[in-house]
């Protein structure tokens, strides 16, 4: 594709939400197509032909890059292009990547197993049930939503310990505790490979054997002319290339060769989370029923999911379609269907990305190619203005691959992701006990729910929230916290009940230290009002 002839607009795709546009060397006007016109046979083989030289447009462009490669990394990249290729493929040629509602049922009440239901092990099986186990943390994302450089893990939550401190301590106890050595494996991404290989030295200690794989990097797309973005491989600004969402660990994992490794070695299953979940321990429950459950029904697949409440109403839930449970995620749903997937009675549970799953499995999947996860496509704008597009996969999306697959609705405390300052409030707070790097929700508590906390954009990055917090605030019997606008809090405050502190543009409000506010509104001027 070349030449600067006129703008031809073309529908490549169903799943695509907005007419994409390409140069195409030719004269005069030529009438678009817009999606929701009809489509006359000559329109559907100019689509077609058009897909083909995005393909081999973007194949040549692939080959290009791939000869800039240094000599040492040139397989690596071959191997992640092939990867990327495939995914550009589907993204041309798949219709639609909203769901296909019709098609889709509720899963019948005793579709996911109840965590109550599953036995607790006897303390002779633990170090047998520990030995067949691998844990994967998904450690790819910057801290840069919280106002960080490097890697979200070395985010610290408590004690001056980070995520990855955390992490490394939860294994090194189950190691200890059962004279087991349960590896820890962390799959990093271009971005934060570095700095976590620097942060991992200080471990060397310690009983953990920690093993790390990168996730793919694959070029962005220039949006508007479907190209990469990257001139050459040797470029590694963050402009030009993305890692592809945490779907990209099955193959990653495989050609990493960690995972024939570790079956070689007699492990039998993976558990995959979030590195900032901070409820996502290790489960002898869950280890326990996948290992004892008969040959012919153990599950391939286990999808931690915890019962949704009205601030979970966007996380992706369970469905069943033809026969086998699929992930159904926020963005796949067709519009005038959102608030029917918003609702909590209908749609009960959501997936926490805590997954458990047979390695033998991934393997077999990755081997014959039958993986299948649906795409994300991802806009972004560049800081020079361009728009482009990530094409990305998300690892719980896979479970209709695998054989057996089972939700099972677990505890809400398996499930304490920190995103934002608001979550780094609560963990950091007195609501949580650490022991052993878990977080346990202390018992003086008198009900389980975890809090709903909002600051405001002046909270949100991590050294902004620290300078506004004298100390932590004391929100053991708090139900909700709104805080907006320029607001300081002193020492040994206690929040209680629902507390809403709005500071007006211009204003400034001081929490004095040693305050209670128990089912307050504070406004601008520091007035306290009774709610």
């Amino acid at each position: 594709m070349h030449g600067h002839g006129c703008l031809l607009q073309f529908q490549l795709s169903e799943s695509l939400s907005e007419t994409y546009s390409l140069h195409y060397g030719c004269r005069g006007p030529v009438a678009g197509f817009v999606k929701g016109h009809r489509r006359t046979p000559s329109d559907i083989e100019f689509r077609d032909a058009m897909r083909k030289d995005a393909q081999s447009a973007m194949n040549k462009e692939l080959n290009k890059l791939l000869a800039t490669a240094p000599a040492g990394i040139q397989q690596r990249a071959r191997t992640e292009f092939d990867g990327f290729e495939t995914l550009f493929g589907r993204f041309l040629h798949e219709t639609g990547s909203s769901a296909d509602w019709d098609k889709l049922k509720l899963l019948p009440d005793d579709a996911i197993k109840r965590y109550n239901s599953l036995e607790t092990p006897a303390a002779a099986d633990f170090k047998s049930l520990l030995s067949q186990l691998v844990v994967i943390k998904l450690n790819g994302g910057l801290g840069t939503s919280m106002g960080c450089t490097g890697p979200k893990s070395a985010i610290q939550v408590r004690n001056e310990l980070t995520f990855l401190d955390l992490n490394v301590q939860q294994i090194e106890n189950l190691n200890k505790m059962y004279d087991v050595d349960v590896p820890l494996v962390l799959m990093n991404s271009f971005n934060t490979d570095e700095d976590t290989q620097k942060i991992l030295r200080k471990y060397s200690h310690i009983k953990v054997s920690i093993f790390t794989f990168n996730q793919s990097r694959y070029p962005r797309v220039n949006r508007d002319t479907l190209m990469p973005i990257p001139r050459s491989c040797a470029d590694d600004s963050l402009e030009g290339w993305y890692p592809p969402g945490h779907g990209d660990v099955y193959n990653s994992f495989f050609n990493s060769g960690l995972l024939d490794q570790f079956i070689k070695q007699g492990k039998k299953y993976v558990f995959i989370s979030n590195i900032d979940n901070m409820g996502a321990t290790v489960d002898l429950n869950i280890l326990n029923f996948l290992v004892n459950s008969p040959e012919s029904q153990a599950p391939e697949f286990l999808m931690e999911v915890t019962d949704k409440t009205r601030a979970d109403v966007k996380g992706g839930t369970l469905v069943e379609q033809e026969g086998k449970l699929r992930l159904l995620e926020y963005a796949q749903v067709p519009s005038d269907k959102v608030d029917e997937f918003k609702s909590v009675s209908k749609f009960k549970i959501f997936n926490t990305n805590n997954l458990w799953i047979s390695l033998q499995a991934i393997k077999r999947n990755v081997e014959e190619k039958t993986l299948h996860m649906e795409i994300i496509v991802n806009p972004k704008t560049l800081d020079n203005g361009m728009n482009v597009i990530q094409l990305e996969t998300a690892v719980g999306a896979a479970i209709k691959s695998f054989d057996k697959a089972v939700g099972i609705n677990v505890p809400r405390r398996r499930f304490l992701p920190v995103k934002t300052t608001s979550d780094l409030l609560i963990v950091m707070s007195n609501l949580y006990a650490m022991r052993t790097g878990a977080l346990e929700m202390s018992p003086k508590r008198s009900f389980p729910t975890v809090p709903l906390v909002k600051l405001g954009h002046q909270f949100s990055k991590v050294k902004d929230f620290l300078q506004r917090f004298a100390s932590i605030p004391d929100i053991l019997e708090l139900d909700h916290l709104t805080v907006s606008g320029d607001v300081n809090f002193g020492k040994n405050v206690s929040l209680r009940g629902t507390v809403i502190i709005i500071a007006n543009h211009g204003e400034k409000i001081d929490i004095p230290m040693g305050s209670i506010l128990e089912n307050k509104i504070v406004s601008g001027n520091l007035r306290i009002l009774d709610h």
